[in-house]
């Protein structure tokens, strides 16, 4: 039987690719985004296409993860509609990209808003129904940044996806009693096939950005030149999908998956991370939650 399923940020990218390919192999998904009748109404329009052309049951739904009133709406909206909800599935997010020091302290606050309290609210919204049910999913759509190598330039985008990472690791052992289990889907850095480059933000305080300019001379277009040089000719965001769509019909979902083309190291990290933090938790006779 196939499950019910929403991904958050599904306009476009990793959420967008996730949404058709879950869709393909039978679940019904639920595409959360913002203005769906507004800038988004052209990808709600595909969405419903592709679900058309391909016997697919997708639903555009709105979402804005920066409002806990849209998030419990949302979601009230999808088991009004399917009686349950089985997946949820965090991608929403942002990125931008300058010297650290010329953000503001509200864009940083931003950021974290979208990238991190996004999923509490949604969370707030879905867990309640997935605790009733004593059954569930949640996949969280993390990065690389937060224990591979990482280039300067993108510390409030680092910073953010790094404090997600750290509510995701807690969320598993908390949820587990409750028959809900985690994934942590690590995405390297896909320069191609998807927006999160080319839609990055900017700093907002323009004279500290120009005095970086001095020392660090087109710094932000290097990191993105290089990058794009790590990625292989055959690196595809679809494999991040693909992924995701592997971890939904797993029998037993891994806790941590890693779809890195570039190997910029997060996976030998995370898999040491993840070993100390089993053994401890096996030390203070919480096994169970391992």
């Amino acid at each position: 039987m196939g499950k019910i399923i929403v991904v958050t940020g599904a306009s476009s990218g990793f959420g967008a690719l996730a949404v058709r390919q879950l869709g393909l192999v039978g679940h019904t998904v639920y595409a959360g985004m913002r203005e769906t009748t507004g800038r988004n109404a052209g990808a709600v329009a595909e969405l419903a296409a592709y679900a058309s052309e391909h016997g697919a049951d997708l639903h555009a739904v709105e979402l804005d993860v920066q409002s806990q009133e849209s998030a419990d709406a949302a979601i009230a909206s999808i088991i009004a509609e399917q009686g349950r909800l089985d997946v949820v599935v965090h991608n929403a997010g942002h990125m931008v990209t300058g010297p650290a020091e010329a953000f503001t302290p509200e864009q940083y606050a931003a950021l974290y808003d979208v990238n991190v309290l996004g999923t509490q609210r949604v969370n707030r919204a879905a867990l309640p129904h997935l605790r009733g049910q004593r059954s569930g999913h949640v996949v969280w759509v993390g990065s690389t940044s937060t224990r591979g190598g990482t280039p300067p330039y993108l510390a409030p985008y680092f910073a953010a996806k790094a404090a997600m990472d750290a509510v995701a690791v807690s969320y598993r052992a908390e949820l587990l009693r409750f028959g809900i289990e985690t994934t942590i889907v690590v995405p390297g850095a896909f320069t191609r096939g998807t927006n999160h480059f080319a839609h990055s933000g900017t700093p907002a305080d323009d004279s500290v950005a120009a005095a970086y300019e001095e020392l660090y001379p087109g710094l932000v277009e290097q990191v993105g030149a290089r990058l794009a040089e790590l990625e292989p000719p055959w690196a595809d965001a679809g494999d991040v999908a693909d992924a995701i769509v592997d971890v939904v019909c797993a029998a037993k979902p891994p806790f941590r998956v890693h779809v890195d083309p570039s190997s910029d190291g997060a996976e030998v990290v995370n898999a040491v991370a993840d070993r100390v933090r089993a053994e401890f938790l096996r030390r203070v006779e919480l096994a169970d939650l391992v």
